[in-house]
């Protein structure tokens, strides 16, 4: 079922931010997690691109800008409370700043 939600019905973290649990639309393995505010959010939709804030250097990021390794949009999903995005997306590259596929390449417990 698709619908369309503006920012003001998605509920906010106390910073005023969303999550989006970034996922690869191929093989559904978890890349990243990461903050929409709501500049990010629109120009997701609007530009089919993966737009991000950035809490540490508090700015928009769009993934992909400095190290080539873009998120386009294949699918965007809202959990039942409206307070958390799932990204389906096509990666290019690495999804981790480390240079990792994936932001949980770390094992705590087996």
């Amino acid at each position: 079922m698709e619908i369309q939600l503006s920012w003001e019905e998605l509920k906010k973290g106390p910073d005023g931010l969303v999550p989006v649990i970034v996922q690869d639309c191929e093989n559904s393995e978890v890349l990243m997690l990461a903050y929409m505010n709501r500049e990010a959010y629109e120009r997701t939709l609007a530009t089919g691109q993966m737009t991000y804030w950035s809490r540490s250097r508090s700015e928009l990021w769009i993934k992909g800008m400095t190290s080539g390794h873009f998120q386009k949009v294949q699918e965007l999903r809202i959990d039942c409370d409206n307070d958390t995005i799932l990204a389906k997306v096509w990666q290019t590259g690495a999804a981790c700043h480390t240079g990792n596929r994936s932001c949980f390449y770390r094992t705590l417990r087996s």
